[in-house]
């Protein structure tokens, strides 16, 4: 790959500042003109229009106004002989067959707060962890599984003991392992 010197990237630039020039030229060449030659072009005509949509001229009718407001006394006596009587169908309230629709207020409990004091959260629903607390629980069962069992981890953070089991087995914590100065030099420069 070539590189280009300063002078060929000079001439680019100035290239395309011409170009844009030029173009402005033509843009703007005759528009006095050519602005005339289409205002005094004729315009084409409309369609007429359909002889229902013109309400001014029947605004003007007094035929017509007097239709609109005249009573009907027939009409008049067959509204007056309708009568409306309406009743709901008493309400039901489905049974969800022992479902429970969950509550606004869930139990809460406060946290293991971790090392970053006020971005940690500060209050979880019971059955729930933190990200923080799901490292922290992950690390010390990994470090002292005998301490940290999952029957404690169940008790102590207020959870179910199948979801501590399927998180033990499931997710594993990341270890850091450092690797001794000798093999980073594994790769010599030729």
């Amino acid at each position: 790959m070539r590189r280009r010197s300063a002078q060929a990237r000079c001439a680019g630039r100035a290239a395309a500042a011409m170009g844009g020039r030029l173009t402005r030229v033509f843009r703007t060449f005759n528009v006095e003109s050519r602005a005339r030659r289409e205002i005094s072009k004729e315009k084409p005509t409309p369609a007429p229009r359909h002889p229902g949509s013109r309400l001014d001229e029947l605004a003007g009718r007094s035929e017509t106004q007097e239709e609109i407001f005249r009573k009907d006394d027939r009409l008049l006596t067959f509204l007056k002989g309708v009568y409306v009587e309406s009743r709901d169908p008493p309400v039901r309230v489905k049974d969800g067959g022992g479902e429970h629709l969950p509550c606004k207020q869930e139990e809460k409990r406060l946290t293991k707060l971790g090392h970053l004091g006020d971005v940690d959260v500060k209050k979880v629903p019971k059955g729930k962890i933190s990200i923080v607390e799901a490292l922290t629980l992950l690390n010390n069962h990994k470090l002292h599984p005998q301490i940290w069992t999952a029957e404690k981890i169940a008790v102590e953070y207020s959870l179910e003991l199948k979801e501590v089991n399927s998180l033990l087995e499931f997710f594993i914590p990341f270890t850091v392992q450092e690797f001794p100065k000798e093999t980073k030099k594994a790769i010599k420069p030729t």
